[in-house]
């Protein structure tokens, strides 16, 4: 009597093969800072205090998750923190954190990854967040019932008036010089926000084992301070 066996499971196809080391780390890093990244969503979103500190600390775990593993970590880590929050708030209000922060994350960590000078991350990322910004307040317009481009509006008119008497002048600016003060003003807070970033990223990347580029010589006398 002759037994097959190819009808019987060897032992050894009950084992799997263990993750080695590096995706373990990796894994773990993905889960956390993307975590991370959700919880000051919620609190940058909910919480009526410190929201400029938020707004500042929000890109930073997952462009660190992509600086340290690689694009595809970095793709994993945005992922799973939309997930997590379409989970805690809805389908609407979850995937907000793309715009503009999940994609600027994603950019600035794979040309930081890639070694491009900041005036191409900065110039970039600035365009990213200035969409982002209009994307958002276009479906969050649409989620209260108001048009809230009205508030941009009035502070670029109230800053156009203010321009006016400053200078005594005779000159009365249409609805589209309004909308493009409005605009102008901006792309004015994403540079400044995005430039943030670089130097906040600049001073402590390094004392978590993970650099960017150095910045360029016009603007370094601005970010003085030793990263290491």
């Amino acid at each position: 009597m002759t037994i097959n066996n190819k009808n019987f499971p060897t032992s050894n196809s009950h084992h799997k093969i263990p993750l080695s080391k590096r995706k373990a780390l990796r894994i773990v890093e993905t889960s956390y800072l993307a975590s991370a990244t959700s919880l000051i969503w919620i609190a940058l979103y909910y919480l009526p205090v410190g929201g400029a500190i938020f707004r500042l600390a929000l890109p930073l775990p997952l462009i660190l998750l992509q600086v340290r593993r690689g694009s595809k970590a970095g793709i994993e880590g945005v992922t799973l923190c939309v997930m997590l929050l379409i989970a805690l708030m809805g389908p609407l209000r979850g995937p907000l954190v793309l715009f503009p922060y999940g994609f600027i994350s994603l950019w600035l960590g794979y040309s930081w990854q890639k070694g491009f000078n900041w005036w191409l991350s900065w110039s970039v990322g600035v365009f990213i967040g200035t969409l982002g910004f209009l994307i958002r307040v276009f479906v969050l317009s649409v989620l209260v019932g108001e048009n809230l481009w009205v508030i941009i509006t009035r502070a670029g008119a109230s800053l156009l008036e203010k321009g006016i008497d400053l200078f005594n002048l005779s000159f009365y600016p249409d609805m589209m010089q309004v909308q493009f003060v409005a605009l102008c003003l901006i792309i004015t807070q994403e540079i400044v926000y995005v430039l943030c970033l670089h130097a906040l990223a600049y001073w402590i990347f390094p004392r978590l084992k993970a650099s960017i580029p150095e910045p360029p010589a016009l603007i370094d006398s601005f970010i003085s301070l030793d990263p290491l």
